[in-house]
């Protein structure tokens, strides 16, 4: 788990205002809640095998519970327990701090912040579009683009027709779900024996070998030969994200799959745009998950976009944040007498709405445009006695060295 020291803040903060604008620029409203959760609430979602990733505990009720692993069990039970009064279709979103205890790797911690997009009651693949497109945007304010970042879409309905058109029984189809998913992290040869493992005969195992090969939507309507509702459903969403103007950012990708089982429909990944490493966001269609945990039905589709993998990425193609928007102006005088002064030009300039770190003690110049310049403020001003007699400060840009003046306050 980590700490987060000023020049760590400064990426973070960087991070989630940018989630906050896109976000907000997509109409989405915030939510939140306690880190705790019950930890049957969270088998439920994840399975008995979860508990085994999970913080969990007992509290002295002896209640069992877990630190949240991720925010979509919460968010299914907030709508619950308020489903007859809210709004649909709803647009949330979170930064939720979660936590996960595993095995740490590259790009992966115990703890890390999530930010969650959910849109709820929305059956149409608008829903996926707007998600989408509120994630792209928030890459562009980060300074990324289609050369960095690609967003790989599938969608798990159209796989099950394939393999159906293909011969596989329904009945395997979740199976070959979590082995697919496996594909890139393990060998073929792996591959093959977990498909065995699961009872997949050859024929489909030979179903297997030939979705690897389909490459494109041309492709899939070649294998099923007449569109399916889930293949006419995904090329409407490329065309909506096309008008969106996100289409050099997309790609369809087959082997998207996300192993979580209550995915029901189109499921996406973004990764870096060599597919190295851990993706970037996940997510999908989940539209289930409410009525599995005593709701009423109603579709959804949400997105987790973790703070990990960014910040090494950013970091690795020298985007990060160079300075803070708080150090703005530093404020320092040369001796006790300027004080008062100082503290009245300080609480002007506030006033003003401008960020000001202001010396608490006297000090020379040189020491005070020094740590201007090392802590990367954009002004600095020093008081001495030369400018009470004017009644004028003189402001230095620490960027370019120029000076202006700013008029003292009256009676300070």
């Amino acid at each position: 788990m980590r700490d987060f020291y000023p020049e760590d803040m400064l990426l973070r903060n960087t991070v989630f205002e940018a989630w906050r604008s896109a976000a907000r620029q997509f109409g989405f409203s915030q939510y939140d809640s306690c880190v705790v959760e019950s930890l049957e609430l969270l088998k439920r979602k994840g399975g008995e095998e979860i508990a085994d990733q999970l913080y969990a505990f007992k509290d002295k009720s002896d209640r069992d519970l877990a630190l949240r692993a991720e925010m979509t069990p919460t968010l299914a039970r907030m709508i619950c327990a308020r489903q007859g009064a809210l709004s649909f279709p709803m647009k949330w979103f979170a930064i939720a701090q979660c936590f996960r205890y595993e095995r740490m790797t590259q790009g992966r911690k115990r703890e890390h912040y999530q930010w969650n997009l959910d849109v709820v009651g929305e059956p149409s693949v608008a829903a996926e579009a707007e998600i989408l497109s509120a994630a792209a945007r928030s890459m562009f304010i980060l300074g990324l683009d289609q050369n960095d970042v690609v967003i790989h879409i599938s969608s798990r309905a159209l796989l099950s027709d394939l393999l159906a058109k293909l011969g596989v029984d329904p009945r395997f189809h979740p199976a070959t779900f979590l082995v697919l998913d496996k594909r890139g992290k393990i060998s073929d040869d792996e591959i093959l024996k977990l498909l065995e493992n699961a009872g997949i005969d050859a024929t489909g195992i030979a179903a297997v070998k030939k979705l690897t090969g389909i490459a494109d939507m041309k492709s899939a309507l070649a294998v099923l030969e007449s569109p399916t509702a889930a293949y006419t459903a995904l090329s409407d969403l490329f065309e909506m994200l096309r008008i969106h103007g996100i289409a050099d950012m997309v790609r369809f990708d087959l082997s998207v799959v996300r192993g979580l089982g209550y995915y029901t429909g189109i499921v996406f990944e973004a990764f870096d745009s060599k597919h190295e490493g851990r993706a970037i966001f996940g997510g999908g269609r989940y539209d289930g998950l409410l009525s599995d945990i005593g709701g009423k039905p109603m579709t959804a589709v949400g997105l987790g976009f973790g703070d990990v993998v960014i910040s090494d990425y950013l970091a690795a193609k020298g985007k990060l944040p160079l300075q803070s928007s708080e150090k703005d102006i530093i404020l320092g005088y040369m001796d006790d007498s300027q004080r008062a002064t100082a503290m009245a030009l300080a609480r002007l300039l506030r006033e003003q709405g401008r960020s000001v770190d202001m010396a608490m003690h006297s000090q020379k110049a040189k020491a005070l445009f020094s740590k201007a310049s090392q802590c990367g403020f954009r002004e600095a001003i020093f008081i001495g006695p030369d400018d009470i007699i004017k009644g004028m400060a003189r402001i230095k840009n620490m960027a370019d060295r120029t000076e202006r003046e700013l008029a003292i306050p009256v009676g300070s």
